[in-house]
């Protein structure tokens, strides 16, 4: 032993007593979350996301149709309304084939019947097959050349709005991908130079096709602002005979 007397090593002092409060943020921080709490969390983010869009998107939409015109209100719903009514249509006609393929008592020549009905109409909506029908003809006399590619293709599309099922114009078949360029005073449709007067054959509802065309600021009203003369009739068959070529695939098969 020395001469100076060891001294012991303090103890060390006890740990503060927390609090209620305390306690409960010491447990609550830092945050402990797992694999499902986060995952939670993200689809959280991702929905409320969704919703925050959905919301904006749809105020954009009342907004614009807040500061619409009149008429541009009335064709929008006039559009709505044909619309529902042709797929009310198509749903009907589904049902009744699938009521036609339950009682009928040879339902593999009735399953065959509607396959080629079927493929007549993809034909008709393909160009590849001729049509007849009730319908609209839009006759375009233009004295000046003012008449313009997409003039013309504001006519399809308000006819194809309004349920035309196929359309002609002059000799030439429209299809999904028809394309309308301008042409040195003419215009060129898939290709093929078309000049007036134009002759648009379109075979539809004639009730829900003519109003179309005429309706305020529509088709005719703009063609006759260039000065051309619009004739719009109902004849009663309108035929579409302007044919396309059945394009084959250069890679694709059958799977059958």
């Amino acid at each position: 032993m020395t001469d100076e007397e060891t001294t012991p090593a303090p103890a060390p002092a006890p740990a503060p007593r927390l609090t209620g409060r305390r306690a409960l943020r010491a447990a609550l921080w830092p945050p402990r979350a797992g694999r499902g709490q986060l995952v939670a969390a993200v689809l959280l983010f991702v929905l409320g996301l969704g919703l925050a869009i959905q919301v904006r998107a749809t105020g954009s939409e009342e907004t614009a149709l807040r500061g619409a015109r009149q008429e541009d209100l009335v064709r929008i719903l006039s559009d709505l309304e044909d619309r529902t009514a042709r797929l009310e249509d198509e749903k009907r006609a589904l049902e009744e084939q699938r009521t036609e393929l339950e009682t009928s008592s040879d339902q593999a020549e009735e399953a065959r019947r509607q396959t080629e009905e079927r493929e007549r109409q993809l034909g008709v909506l393909a160009g590849t097959v001729a049509a007849e029908g009730p319908g609209i003809t839009l006759r375009i006399d233009d004295p000046l050349g003012a008449v313009e590619a997409d003039m013309l293709l504001d006519a399809v599309q308000e006819l194809r709005a309004a349920g035309a099922e196929t359309i002609q114009i002059n000799d030439v078949r429209i299809v999904a991908d028809t394309a309308f360029v301008d042409d040195n005073g003419g215009v060129r449709i898939d290709g093929r130079s078309v000049r007036a007067p134009f002759e648009v054959a379109a075979i539809g509802r004639p009730q829900d096709l003519e109003p179309a065309l005429n309706i305020p600021g529509g088709v005719v009203q703009s063609l006759e602002n260039e000065q051309a003369e619009v004739a719009v009739e109902r004849p009663d068959n309108v035929v579409v005979d302007a044919l396309r070529s059945a394009e084959q695939p250069d890679y694709a098969q059958s799977s059958s």
